[in-house]
């Protein structure tokens, strides 16, 4: 699948935001099969000379860290390929290399674009982008190595995997942590950045559960001045779009903003917004959860019984008061993500009384 091209060009050594829109420009008649190694060294070098710092890396060298791509390295799949641990011996160092199927999603503008929004912006909470491949048909790209792996493995897959069950505390973290990283997307980036793929298989986790939000191939130039929205083909994973993107096209960071109410939810409950094998009424997570939301009686039924009632029943409450703001029907009545910033670190400094959502900045950010 392909994104629609919505914007004009710009002219004269584009940076930053220049380069992004030069590159929502490109391929418009060449088919993905055209595109070759010299032509995306050259892209990246043109576009982003001054800020790429990212290492290009050989087929062989990429080959030789995960022992030719075995299936014993394999860490990770999904439509855009798959992801190897790797290791170079060189460096000493632990890597996650992601191996674009050349019939996947993720076809060579993606790729453009997630090289180089990676290499301008950088946050702790965003994932480390070391570096790239493109020898031939080859669409490579290289990370660091996460050693928790992903959110979705710790939260429906733990049986499975032999793990234990995250504990409260740790699912708070790891929320602030994504939304911090939002944060920054949104108001704090240079060009600004609506992720529109936040799912909880996009949030990797390192060693001390510190968050990183991963796979920037569907991010967009979020709208400047004057500009509400901008209009694009609806992207994403179903049941994690807002509503009005879903049905307009529209896209705004409060898309975004819903998107991360959808993956808290499913931090707290531990169910998949979609679970077909579930009772027919517990299928859809957010359909589910709706009537709950309206008796606060019943908040602790949405709790995540793997919790076993290991919860502070006010910091249950107020982390669902947070997830039913981002999950309005109405965009205009959602957060934006530095008052939800705000809400969660009030929640984990352990004070007892609920935190305002309209008391953040939200300047610039809607």
């Amino acid at each position: 699948m392909k994104h629609v091209n919505d914007s004009n060009g710009a002219r004269n050594e584009p940076t930053g935001r220049k380069a992004f829109v030069i590159l929502k420009n490109q391929g418009k008649t060449r088919s993905p099969d055209s595109f070759r190694r010299s032509y995306i060294r050259d892209e990246i070098a043109k576009y982003g000379k001054r800020e790429i710092s990212s290492q290009y890396f050989t087929y062989e060298e990429l080959s030789a860290a995960t022992k030719n791509f075995s299936y014993n390295f394999l860490i990770g799949e999904g439509g855009f390929g798959r992801v190897y641990k790797g290791h170079i011996a060189n460096k000493n160092t632990d890597i996650a290399v992601k191996k674009l199927d050349r019939n996947g999603y993720q076809g060579n503008r993606e790729f453009l674009v997630e090289v180089l929004l990676l290499s301008l912006l950088h946050h702790t909470n965003l994932v480390n982008l070391l570096g790239y491949c493109s020898d031939g048909e080859q669409r490579i790209l290289v990370y660091k190595y996460m050693s928790n792996g992903s959110l979705e493995d710790h939260l429906f897959n733990w049986r499975v995997g032999e793990l234990k069950p995250l504990e409260w505390d740790i699912r708070i973290k790891i929320a602030t942590g994504a939304a911090r990283g939002l944060e920054y997307l949104h108001k704090k980036a240079d060009p600004p950045v609506i992720y529109r793929d936040l799912k909880a298989s996009n949030i990797l986790l390192d060693e001390e559960w510190n968050p990183r939000l991963s796979d920037f191939g569907l991010a967009k130039l979020a709208p400047t001045g004057e500009q509400t929205h901008i209009t694009t083909k609806v992207m994403g994973t179903y049941g994690y779009c807002a509503p009005e993107y879903a049905l307009t096209g529209r896209l705004t960071r409060k898309s975004d903003v819903y998107s991360f109410g959808v993956v808290f939810l499913e931090i707290i409950t531990g169910r998949r917004v979609i679970e077909c094998s579930g009772p027919s009424e517990e299928q859809n997570l957010i359909a589910w959860a709706a009537p709950l939301f309206k008796d606060r009686r019943k908040f602790h039924l949405m709790a995540d019984t793997s919790l076993e009632g290991r919860y502070p029943m006010k910091g249950l409450y107020q982390a669902l008061a947070v997830t039913a703001m981002c999950l309005q029907e109405d965009a205009s009545k959602r957060p934006v993500m530095s008052q939800v910033v705000s809400a969660l670190e009030y929640l984990t400094s352990g004070q007892n009384e609920e935190q305002p959502m309209g008391d953040g900045d939200s300047s610039s950010e809607e």
